[in-house]
């Protein structure tokens, strides 16, 4: 193509521009099919004119600023927004960088950028983007003319990095009368650039314990720095689906803001831009939410009270559990009704004038006409103790004996309900209060997170479990090393906040079988499971997203946990092992049996002073 030809081009294009540049915004627009607003920065008031005249009859909602501006005001949200810019103004390249300072490249803003001049890609797209940051989640669409055909060739640029090289994708060409002709390119676009050609991205991962680094994927010591190994190793595969390359720094903590809301640890970082993912998972809390994304939940798993639930005798009188309060009425009903009966035949016994030469007063085998008599009865055969007194008539005897049988069946199964309890768990403490105000000691595994969160607890019952508990005043801190936690645990009545997955881990070591029925989880962090985060607005969030959902629905995620975390063990021996009953289980009788004792000191005490007192004045009037 010659010179003469490509003027007679050039010269029918300035004549005709917007003739052309409209259908083609229009079709463009059309095409991808997610605009509602349109900003046009048009240095032509002729081409600005028909474009607010064209698409306001599209009901679009339509402004046309000038690219000499030096803001770039947008309607918040700025869903379904596209900015139209004709790079042939002079203030182009200006306004381009501003757009790329303010991030207005990134998603979800489109662009549409035309030069209805005859120019060369290559030369356009480095004097007007080497230095923008068009990354990879950006739609920045180029239409440039084609000198030969009076086409417009259509290209989406971006940046795997920012600096980076500017990667050109064609998605087709636009005519006049044919529309937008794509060439079938992938229209989702983290699908389209999830190949990073092994760019660096950086990490930042948190570990406590310096030894962990050498463990981070060989499976030792998976109870320290369990969320660490679990999310290196997670990270990892993420950056195999994406083909990217990592490198790591190390932080001791996940990071809190200080007095100068400054951001200490992994968020530090990340607000910083220092690191673009957060390789270790942390919880989602309002604050955190201001500075850092968070992109998916990558490990289930929660730091609890956990704690052998106490003996049901340790919080409640076993003696009066064996029967409902009907049945204990019922039980004193008969006891009335069949004392009442006995009294009604001692009497007619003792009345009836057939059996006067029986009657013998002075054999203590029978029953005497007494009511006191009739209660001793009862109560002995209610303590299974028997009757050494016996009705001497036949209606008589039986009444005994059906008071004695039924007692019997009473104290059988008062007895089994008896053995049962005292070999039963409380389930009484399932809050924080009842943790609060119950017998049980508490201990703290001893981690950064543990350290930060329960002193500065503001909510009133888990201040004062911090307070009351945890660290009373003029006390050392009840800070544990999760061993020494766990066994103090096995011990019972002893609440221990630990990390689930490794606590349990030396659940299963130290515990026998039958001690691991019973336990109870309490829920102290007012969090949801800890997830991974990374940079706010970061432009691969959505890959990464994406990325991450793939491992979980391929199952790597579940087998990685799986790994590491120990799940609560299954109480398999419950009832096989011989539980022994102590004074605490024995407290109410022992209380009963120590007031009888005291009581009958107390009489015995008053017969002695009494019969004393008679042989004293016995005595006096003797003399």
């Amino acid at each position: 193509m010659n010179f003469k030809t490509v003027f007679v081009v050039f010269l029918f294009m300035k004549l005709h521009g917007c003739n052309i540049v409209l259908p083609m915004i229009n079709d463009l627009i059309e095409h991808f099919n997610k605009t509602q607003i349109i900003l046009a920065y048009l240095c032509d008031k002729n081409d600005a004119f028909q474009v607010v005249s064209h698409f306001s009859k599209k009901l679009y909602q339509v402004n046309v600023l000038s690219p000499n501006s030096r803001d770039m005001p947008y309607p918040t949200p700025p869903a379904f927004l596209t900015y139209v810019l004709d790079a042939g103004c002079s203030n182009t390249k200006q306004l381009l960088l501003l757009a790329s300072e303010q991030k207005q490249f990134a998603t979800p803003f489109k662009w549409i950028v035309y030069y209805n001049n005859p120019v060369e890609l290559s030369f356009f797209i480095d004097e007007y983007f080497t230095k923008t940051n068009i990354l990879v989640d950006s739609d920045v669409t180029l239409a440039t003319i084609n000198p030969t055909s009076g086409t417009f060739d259509l290209n989406k640029i971006y940046k795997r990095k920012i600096n980076g090289s500017i990667i050109i994708e064609n998605i087709g060409i636009w005519g006049r009368g044919l529309g937008v002709t794509d060439t079938g390119y992938e229209k989702i676009t983290y699908k389209r650039r999830r190949n990073l050609t092994k760019t660096v991205l950086k990490s930042c991962i948190v570990i406590t314990n310096n030894d962990s680094l050498n463990h981070l994927t060989d499976k030792r010591d998976i109870h320290i720095d369990s969320i660490a190994k679990v999310n290196y190793v997670l990270v990892q595969h993420l950056s195999d689906t994406i083909n990217a390359s990592l490198e790591y720094s190390v932080r001791g903590t996940w990071g809190y803001k200080d007095n100068k809301s400054q951001w200490s640890g992994m968020i530090g970082e990340l607000t910083r831009n220092e690191a673009d993912i957060g390789g270790t998972a942390l919880f989602l809390t309002s604050d955190r939410i201001r500075v850092i994304d968070y992109i998916a939940m990558t490990t289930p798993t929660r730091s609890k009270f956990i704690f052998r639930q106490p003996k049901l005798s340790y919080v409640a009188n076993v003696f009066t559990l064996p029967f409902d309060a009907s049945v204990w009425a019922s039980v004193c009903g008969l006891l009335v009704i069949i004392a009442g009966l006995l009294y009604v035949v001692v009497r007619w016994e003792w009345k009836k004038k057939d059996y006067v030469q029986v009657v013998n007063e002075s054999n203590i085998t029978e029953i005497h006409n007494s009511w006191l008599d009739v209660v001793f009865i009862t109560f002995g055969a209610l303590c299974q103790q028997g009757s050494s007194s016996v009705p001497f008539s036949i209606p008589g005897r039986i009444t005994l004996i059906f008071l004695l049988v039924s007692l019997m069946f009473l104290y059988t199964s008062y007895s089994a309900n008896i053995v049962a309890l005292l070999q039963s768990s409380s389930s009484s403490i399932q809050t924080l209060q009842d943790i609060l105000n119950s017998r049980l000691d508490v201990g703290v595994d001893n981690t950064v997170f543990n350290h930060f969160y329960f002193p500065n607890a503001t909510e009133p019952i888990r201040r004062a479990i911090y307070q009351q508990k945890v660290a009373p005043p003029g006390q050392k801190p009840k800070f544990y090393p999760i061993e020494e936690g766990i066994r103090k645990m096995r011990q019972g009545l002893f609440a221990f906040h630990v990390e689930t997955g490794p606590g349990y881990k030396f659940v299963s070591e130290i515990f026998r079988e039958d001690e691991k029925c019973g336990l109870q989880e309490i829920q102290y962090l007012q969090v949801p499971d800890p997830w991974l985060a990374i940079q706010k607005n970061s432009s691969y969030k959505k890959m990464l997203k994406v990325g991450l959902r793939l491992l979980q629905e391929n199952g790597i995620q579940e087998r990685e946990v799986g790994l590491i975390y120990t799940k609560k063990p299954q109480c398999l021996a419950r009832g096989s092992s011989f539980i022994s009953v102590g004074l605490v289980d024995c407290y109410p009788a022992a209380v009963v049996l120590a007031g009888g004792i005291g009581a009958a000191l107390a009489v015995l005490i008053l017969e002695i002073y009494v019969h004393q007192r008679i042989q004293y004045y016995t005595r006096r009037r003797r003399r």
